[in-house]
């Protein structure tokens, strides 16, 4: 199986600019934080389970920050696949982990370690931006802290281990609430807050 993936920070950015060309492709797609280590998030441990299991020929990715945006994970990502003498490729850099002979290009390595350094600053500048804003803002009297029922507010609610499973089960349609929240151990009426959150903005 050749494996698509997708990452998207937040629920209401849209995942078609990564999806170049995915015929032929199984798509996964993730709405969580580069920041989440990739066997962690919901389909990066999919995926792997599916790599364990000899299911997949390869993993193709748009860019190098769409599988992380920590060189730890990055690198350590790529050893899993790499144990299993399974590819990465990054779409953008035009560079896979693997040669056709199974071998790793010691070169695509160091080139791939360089722009994961690069993104992950990257990540360190958008954040230091951002604290300089708020911190002028402060000054200013003009902030007043997060908005309620923002974006970051719900992917952070959704994206709850518990939460996250009751979404799977209500975008699958088969079962009633009530019964999700036994299976899940969640409120009924946390439920009904995931079915309007999460369903409106996928």
């Amino acid at each position: 199986m050749n494996i698509f993936y997708v990452r998207v920070s937040s629920l209401d950015q849209k995942t078609d600019r990564q999806k170049i060309n995915t015929t032929g492709y199984k798509v996964y797609e993730d709405y969580c934080s580069g920041s989440i280590a990739f066997a962690d998030r919901e389909k990066g441990k999919e995926i792997i389970k599916l790599l364990n299991g000899g299911k997949i020929s390869s993993l193709t990715v748009s860019s190098i920050d769409r599988l992380a945006r920590n060189v730890q994970d990055l690198l350590a990502t790529i050893e899993i696949f790499k144990g299993k003498n399974v590819s990465i490729n990054f779409i953008n850099q035009g560079l896979k982990t693997l040669d056709d002979d199974g071998k790793e290009n010691p070169i695509s390595r160091m080139i791939i370690s360089i722009l994961g350094v690069v993104s992950e600053m990257e990540r360190v500048q958008i954040r230091e931006r951002q604290r300089e804003g708020i911190n002028i803002a402060k000054a200013k009297g003009k902030y007043s802290g997060r908005r309620a029922g923002s974006t970051e507010d719900t992917l952070k609610f959704l994206s709850k281990p518990k939460n996250r499973e009751a979404l799977n089960y209500l975008k699958k349609g088969h079962l009633k609430n009530t019964e999700i929240a036994k299976l899940t151990g969640v409120h009924i009426n946390t439920i009904t807050k995931i079915k309007k959150l999460g369903l409106q903005n996928l």
